[in-house]
């Protein structure tokens, strides 16, 4: 039953992130006079359509990912359907251009920081303050100096704001080596404590733990709340610049990366948390897709912003026929990663 639940709940989770993001795309095509020939959810055969005046509206069976197929992707396509030059994405400029493929992520990024403010006026927003609340007897922490009521400043040199970025600096830290910690005392004084993680084995997995906690204030109202989604947007978006920086550093290997599969697993264990877990995850994850989105890589639509950006530098568009070339093998190493990433959490969900 609860693998059941947690299908459930990942279809919809997904689903919903597609639709929010594909409906950027749909929606400033639209304004911007594109011709749309599908805008779908899922991916695979279809289960259901309905053919409107224009655009034909799928459902598909396998629920990851979607697309909104525009005249403009596909020269020769577009030539059979004698689709009016002038309702092409080639035919628009680049403003326009730039919006529809913008506004793909931009929805996530609006439709997330919502679930934030909402998460904040309903259940409370935290203080997300960097201050030690607790300290483990006899761990890492507690025999380095560092005690409660410690504000950390800094964490190998990163600047720290919230509890997040604790969370997220001592993550990509190797555990193998002591991590420099910054703390302000209350009485004012700034030191520096070297920590070394205790080596532990929780439910047969190997962890490192430094032995400290951070219990936060809970405030309810619309400034917190506020102020909440302020943070913790721009806390979701630091963990994303620094994990892409450091995935292409060599400071996380592909190995860690999360999937479909991962994420499977991880909605399962939020559901158990409550609705405001689950509402959590759904601004999290559509923050991820957005910001990912926005790499200009080839397939992505930080890709099709970067070809608008050379056309201006260049005072011409590129070939739409080199263009499409270039995002059709972007796509396809694309998918040979996800394999990759589906593989690496098929294997840690059996260690």
């Amino acid at each position: 039953m609860h693998f059941i639940i947690t299908l459930l709940l990942f279809i919809l989770i997904l689903g919903c992130i597609v639709f929010v993001h594909e409906f950027g795309h749909f929606i400033f095509a639209k304004l911007t006079g594109v011709y749309v020939y599908e805008f779908a959810i899922g991916m695979g055969p279809k289960l259901w359509s309905r053919q409107g005046k224009e655009t034909e509206y799928t459902l598909r069976a396998i629920p990851i990912g979607g697309f909104c197929m525009m005249a403009g992707e596909d020269v020769e396509d577009d030539d059979l359907k004698k689709v009016p030059k002038d309702k092409r994405l080639q035919a628009k400029k680049p403003w326009q251009r730039f919006l529809i493929m913008f506004f793909g992520a931009g929805n996530n990024f609006i439709f997330a920081i919502i679930l934030l403010f909402l998460i904040g006026l309903i259940w409370g927003g935290s203080s997300m303050e960097p201050v030690i609340t607790s300290v483990v007897k006899n761990s890492a922490a507690s025999s380095a100096g560092i005690e409660v009521g410690d504000r950390i400043l800094e964490i190998n040199g990163h600047s720290i704001s919230t509890t997040d970025d604790i969370s997220l600096y001592l993550a990509i830290a190797d555990p193998l080596e002591a991590s420099d910690i910054k703390v302000e005392k209350d009485n004012q004084d700034i030191k520096t404590y070297s920590v070394q993680p205790k080596k532990k084995k929780v439910d047969g997995e190997v962890t490192y733990q430094y032995g400290i906690g951070m219990a936060q204030e809970v405030e309810r109202g619309i400034v917190p709340a506020f102020t909440y989604m302020v943070k913790k947007t721009g806390s979701i978006f630091k963990q994303m610049a620094v994990t892409v920086g450091y995935l292409f550093t060599g400071g996380i290997s592909v190995s860690q990366l999360s999937g479909p599969v991962g994420i499977f697993s991880i909605v399962g264990d939020q559901s158990s948390g409550g609705l405001v877990n689950i509402i959590y995850l759904i601004a999290f994850l559509s923050i991820n897709v957005g910001f990912l989105n926005l790499l200009p890589l080839p397939a992505f639509d930080g890709g099709h912003i970067l070809f608008i950006i050379i056309e201006k530098i260049k005072g011409s568009p590129v070939k739409p026929e080199t263009e499409n070339m270039i995002h059709t093998i972007g796509l396809f190493l694309l998918m040979l990663l996800m394999v990759v990433i589906t593989f690496n959490d098929i294997v840690r969900l059996f260690k």
